[in-house]
């Protein structure tokens, strides 16, 4: 198996294993945390009526929904991910809103065989990080897409830009051995934050008026130290870590993690910062 193939199939096990279930039962908590990074992407994206609109890693469908609301029934949506049990809640979410005419595809995006030029519009709340192609990946992207169709994109500006999710790690250095630093080229959480890789990327795939604007927010991790330690164990570099290990050494981090957000606690509940690019371009 090719290093890209080995790489694709990790990512289907593990965005199908336990290690992520909770980002369908905590899928409410999830988007509360991100509903600023939803609002950003709407505007960026800027969806009329009638259009066609691809969601690449669509999740639990929160993107997806939004899109299908703006271009409403004369328009489509089709959600692409590679993890069954996130999209098993997407179907969900669509059949209770009733918006037929938006829909949700098991597959990779990077890969599948997508019909020329029927998108007018491709989105994403940080689903592209992880393509261990990227500039394959968004060249079939690109051929899906109608010419003049627009790219939008949510992504991670470097781990330093992001404390929410990296800052706690400091406090369960003494439980887990942390994995060597990924390469300048592998897929990760924070693959996207070098703003020089992004355009290659794009510009490899044939995109164009390829743009970055930062945007920074504050995200509230947890109403209080508790909730936030908990929150920590399920999403995030240190529950990546922490996945599969005894549960005597969980337990430790979990205290370990309190004790680390007690420090961050205010009156609105335990918020740090993050730091993210919102990415356009023009097929």
């Amino acid at each position: 198996m090719s290093d890209t193939a080995s790489i694709a199939s990790n990512q289907r096990i593990f965005w199908n294993s336990e290690a992520t279930r909770r980002w369908v039962t905590e899928q409410t908590r999830i988007d509360r945390m991100f509903t600023a990074v939803t609002e950003a992407i709407l505007d960026s994206a800027a969806p009329s009526r009638g259009e066609s609109v691809l969601d690449i890693g669509c999740g639990t469908g929160t993107i997806l929904l939004k899109m299908a609301e703006a271009v409403g029934p004369d328009g489509q949506v089709l959600g692409v991910d590679i993890s069954e049990q996130q999209l098993a809640l997407a179907r969900q979410r669509i059949a209770a809103a009733g918006t037929t005419w938006a829909r949700v595809l098991l597959d990779d995006a990077g890969t599948h065989d997508f019909p020329a030029a029927s998108f007018d519009l491709a989105v994403t709340r940080f689903g592209v990080m992880f393509f261990a192609d990227p500039i394959a990946a968004f060249s079939n992207i690109r051929r899906a897409m109608q010419p003049g169709g627009r790219l939008a994109l949510a992504v991670f500006r470097p781990g330093p830009d992001n404390p929410w999710a990296t800052a706690s790690l400091a406090a369960i250095r003494h439980l887990v051995t942390p994995p060597a630093p990924p390469g300048p080229e592998e897929p990760g959480q924070f693959s996207w934050g070098d703003p020089g890789r992004v355009r290659r990327i794009l510009d490899g795939a044939g995109f164009r008026d390829v743009a970055l604007t930062p945007l920074d927010l504050e995200f509230k991790v947890g109403a209080n130290a508790t909730e936030a330690a908990e929150f920590a164990m399920f999403i995030g570099q240190g529950a990546r870590l922490l996945h599969g290990l005894p549960d005597t050494t969980r337990e430790a981090a979990r205290s370990a993690f309190e004790a680390f957000f007690t420090t961050y606690e205010g009156p609105g509940g335990v918020s740090l910062p993050g730091g993210l690019w919102l990415v356009s371009a023009v097929n």
